[in-house]
């Protein structure tokens, strides 16, 4: 007894065939499509649903607050050398060479906004991502330290192409919170790319580590190949998006 096509296709994981092949086959006998024509094009649509479906897995593994492409992220009012560098980094040849980003500015400045677009776009061309918040990442490795798991948070957290660590210096640290945090990250170091937005330029990081020599120890190792930004304005995106707000109610 011969198989359907859909049970063929449901058993080799073909979904898009499996749903649509009738339609598919009419079409072909509507326009006279060759063998391999017919092929070429039942095959092209399972693999843009393919590539479709694993672009929405890696957003959701991503965990992005909220979506924020790079295609928006307004750079006018940005000096000129900040604006090559925005462009050349768009091109996301720094995952590549396992280089670091390190924003620096003030609340509003469009930092978050930045590494968003950035992780977005690498998910987008087939690149694992986490983006968290560096609370967020403490509260997350106490609770894998109290479940006896933390290697195994570490082997994780070092297999992501990209990780995207946001607010850096909105709290500071115990002692034991900036061993862990310094463990993880220089596990890390050289074996996939960083990004991390913070309020605060490298001479207050003491403020956040308490302790001098790891603060400087951190600051060598996610310093070391990376593209140190300091993207401060003196207006915020959010004060011009409120002051924008505000005239369109008037």
């Amino acid at each position: 007894m011969k198989m359907k096509i859909s049970d063929m296709a449901y058993e080799l994981k073909l979904p898009n065939i499996k749903l649509n092949y009738q339609m598919l086959l009419d079409e072909a006998n509507h326009t006279k499509m060759s063998h391999e024509e017919f092929l070429i094009n039942m095959l092209e649509n399972e693999v843009l649903l393919r590539r479709e479906n694993g672009v929405k897995s890696r957003l959701r593994a991503a965990r992005f607050p909220y979506k924020k492409y790079i295609e928006d992220f307004n750079t006018e009012n940005y000096n000129p050398d900040l604006i090559h560098e925005f462009q050349e980094l768009s091109s996301l040849k720094f995952i590549g060479d396992r280089e670091n980003i390190i924003l620096i500015g003030s609340p509003g400045s469009g930092k978050t906004h930045y590494s968003i677009g950035l992780g977005i776009k690498a998910c987008m061309n087939g690149l694992s991502v986490l983006f968290i918040s560096v609370p967020n990442l403490m509260i997350e490795l106490k609770e894998a330290m109290s479940l006896n798991q933390l290697n195994s948070y570490k082997k994780k957290f070092e297999k992501y192409d990209l990780v995207i660590l946001d607010e850096l210096g909105y709290v500071s640290f115990d002692k034991s919170g900036c061993e862990i945090l310094f463990n993880l990250l220089s596990n890390r170091n050289d074996k996939g790319s960083i990004i991390i937005t913070t309020n605060l330029a490298f001479d207050r990081w003491e403020e956040i580590f308490i302790d001098p020599m790891l603060t400087g120890a951190m600051v060598d190792r996610l310093a070391y190949k990376a593209h140190i930004m300091d993207i401060s304005r003196e207006t915020s995106h959010r004060y011009e998006e409120t002051v924008a707000w505000i005239n369109g109610k008037k």
